[in-house]
């Protein structure tokens, strides 16, 4: 970065999810251009990106069908609305195709400019219908321990992860039930079974004792993401929605990152069998081209809220340039492409050699677990393997191993005591070794340094 840009970064910029003081001691990692999956810096060294920007990428950064469209779109209208009954011709074909695609076939679409407004209007969606039901003291929500759903005012505050206290969150009306994470919080006597047991228990005492009348929703993710790729106990979410209908309480599955075939199935909710009444989604509908969001509800959901909104001529909620034109005109290359162009299979059929090269790291002493699915993954690091114990915070082993990877031309990201790999769908098998043979020699530099 030369010197005057560089003032003007210290003088102008601020960082989101980054140590402000520390990243103007260390200065930016200063990205230039994108090249497939990889990216490249203002000194010309490549990296792998291999966790798609934000898990969004999943096209890599050179797409030119998406371009092109882009460029089109730009050409005829880019800037409108769909406020007072207006679209856009891509709007409507984008809604058409994720209404089609959706599990929740017959709902319609509803767009925002990202996955914490999506899951704000899920929230929103979800009041206004149990106050026509004639619930109107259904005001809470119930979300998870080391859950995430944004960074919005709502999202952080349904977001069961420690940071959000510097905002004094959570507040209100969000109540928070166990993490399913069975290596992490299952007891040394307790079976899978058995801790799906308990923590299917404390969530219906949960809901016993807070009032199931004051309980609107409960959101969860199908696999927690930023909560370090967390999958749930075989059959979780059909002994919460059991739940849940008993109470009449909706479940809302947050898919901002495992919509549209992170997973190796198009959406989260087919691969474990969810039956939720709205979906949200975000990451992959764009593939980070451009910000768009979107809340899907089931038919009767949305027959539900067509009833609720007469009370008040209208459905009073949305976002200024939410449902783009030049953003709809992109999602449905996208979406296109991941349905129709071979995408969704070729995850499909790296995702078993990208699980492989992951699981070669499950012997080694320091690593607690690995877990993944589909096209991500993540691995646990730990100071004692069989006593699952931590190494001291201080030494921030997990922040020295993105560092170490950089070093070795590959981008990850650590969350907590794990690192996470989420790749562009578009890698191929060589680039997965490159991955992992980098990850490798990075991992075993920081553990000589620490151990």
């Amino acid at each position: 970065m030369d010197s005057n840009l560089f003032k003007k970064y210290e003088r102008s910029f601020l960082h989101g999810f980054s140590s402000l003081t520390g990243v103007r001691a260390d200065g930016p990692q200063l990205i230039q251009r994108g090249e497939g999956i990889y990216v490249f810096d203002s000194e010309g060294s490549r990296y792998l990106e291999a966790n798609s920007g934000l898990w969004n990428a999943v096209l890599g950064f050179s797409d030119r069908d998406v371009i092109d469209a882009a460029i089109r779109q730009y050409e005829a209208i880019s800037p409108y609305h769909t406020f007072f009954g207006r679209s856009s011709e891509p709007a409507i074909e984008l809604a058409e195709l994720l209404s089609n695609c959706c599990p929740l076939s017959g709902g319609r679409v509803f767009f925002t400019n990202s996955g914490s407004e999506a899951n704000d209007t899920a929230i929103k969606m979800a009041w206004m219908i149990q106050r026509s039901r004639g619930e109107k003291n259904r005001r809470k929500i119930l979300a998870r321990q080391n859950g995430y759903h944004g960074t919005s005012v709502m999202g952080a505050n349904l977001t069961g992860r420690s940071y959000n206290r510097a905002f004094g969150m959570p507040f209100g009306d969000v109540r928070f039930t166990d993490c399913p994470h069975f290596w992490r919080y299952g007891t040394d006597s307790e079976t899978t079974e058995a801790f799906l047991d308990r923590i299917i228990g404390n969530l219906t005492r949960l809901i016993e004792s807070e009032g199931p009348e004051t309980i609107a929703a409960m959101i969860a993710e199908p696999v927690m993401g930023a909560g370090g790729v967390v999958l749930p106990p075989k059959g979780y979410f059909g002994r919460v929605k059991e739940v849940l209908d008993h109470f009449g309480i909706l479940l809302i599955a947050d898919e901002v990152i495992t919509g549209l075939g992170r997973t190796g199935e198009l959406w989260g909710s087919q691969a474990f069998s969810i039956e939720p009444d709205i979906i949200t989604t975000s990451k992959c509908i764009t593939a980070g081209y451009f910000p768009l969001g979107a809340v899907l509800p089931s038919a009767g959901i949305t027959d539900e809220l067509d009833n609720a909104s007469r009370e008040f001529d209208e459905f009073p909620h949305g976002f200024t340039t939410a449902g783009s034109p030049v953003g709809c005109a992109i999602g449905l290359v996208v979406v296109d492409k991941i349905i129709n162009g071979g995408i969704l299979d070729h995850v499909g059929q790296i995702a078993s050699y990208f699980d492989n090269r992951l699981r070669d790291f499950e012997e080694h002493p320091h690593v607690g677990e690995v877990r993944g699915l589909g096209l991500m993954g993540a691995i646990e690091i730990v100071k004692n393997k069989s006593q699952k114990t931590e190494f001291d915070p201080d030494l921030e082993v997990t922040e020295k191993l993105a560092k170490a990877g950089y070093n070795e031309g590959i981008i990850i990201r650590p969350i907590g005591n794990a690192v996470i790999f989420a790749p562009p769908f578009i890698i191929e098998p060589h680039q997965v070794d490159e991955l992992f043979d980098a990850f490798g020699t990075a991992f075993e530099k920081v553990i000589d340094e620490v151990a």
